[in-house]
């Protein structure tokens, strides 16, 4: 079970590393979080987009996400229901007249709705239907015959997508906390901060609902 030969591994692993260095949707979410609420709120992000991205790795190892190619009605659903959340995000963002977190200069860094954010990036990810066809068409183009159940190669591959992102992800993420230190010491950067992000999730909300198959 599973046996591939160092060729696949290599052009597999190449591939993943190329995807997760492109600049996307979801590390636009996780850098906003981290300028906005620190490394703690950066990485809570990360993991709340690593969680939806679990979900459609489930969903294509199902073939659920076969749907959502085959099916107009469920692409166009999923695909504005995704655009209405980011676009009610942006602007909540932007009619706030401060910053949804409190800037300190405690050790614990700046307090942040932990289960809020988690939320966010989860949903945020798994309301995407281009997350969902990418893993569809992505990941079968490795399924080797005979190395194992089609099932489990997609969910094996799956998985290590999200595990080269862990190797990526987490120091871009200290990296712009440090440049967010710096401007969350005054409170009318912070709500530039904020409405920063909400100026970002709007810009995602747009290109999702513009954007076709």
């Amino acid at each position: 079970m599973f046996d591939y030969t160092l060729l696949h591994w290599t052009t597999f692993f190449s591939a993943a590393l190329v995807l997760n260095l492109a600049p996307g949707p979801d590390f636009a979410f996780i850098l906003g979080q981290t300028f906005r609420g620190g490394r703690r709120a950066g990485f809570i992000a990360m993991f709340g987009i690593w969680t939806g991205a679990m979900v459609h790795v489930l969903m294509a190892a199902l073939g659920l996400s076969a749907i959502l190619m085959t099916s107009a009605t469920a692409f166009s659903i999923v695909k504005w229901v995704g655009a209405a959340y980011l676009l009610w995000l942006g602007f909540s963002a932007l009619r706030a007249k401060s910053a949804s977190f409190l800037p300190d200069q405690t050790e614990k860094g700046p307090s942040f709705p932990v289960a809020t954010i988690f939320r966010q990036g989860m949903l945020t990810n798994i309301l995407n239907p281009k997350v969902a066809l990418f893993f569809l068409a992505f990941l079968p183009q490795f399924v080797v015959e005979g190395a194992g159940p089609i099932s489990a190669q997609l969910f094996l591959h799956g998985i290590l997508i999200i595990c080269i992102a862990a190797f990526i992800e987490p120091p871009l993420i200290l990296m712009a906390d440090r440049l967010g230190q710096t401007l969350r010491r005054s409170k009318r950067l912070a709500l530039w901060m904020e409405r920063s992000v909400g100026a970002i999730f709007i810009a995602l909300g747009l290109r999702l609902a513009l954007d076709k198959r």
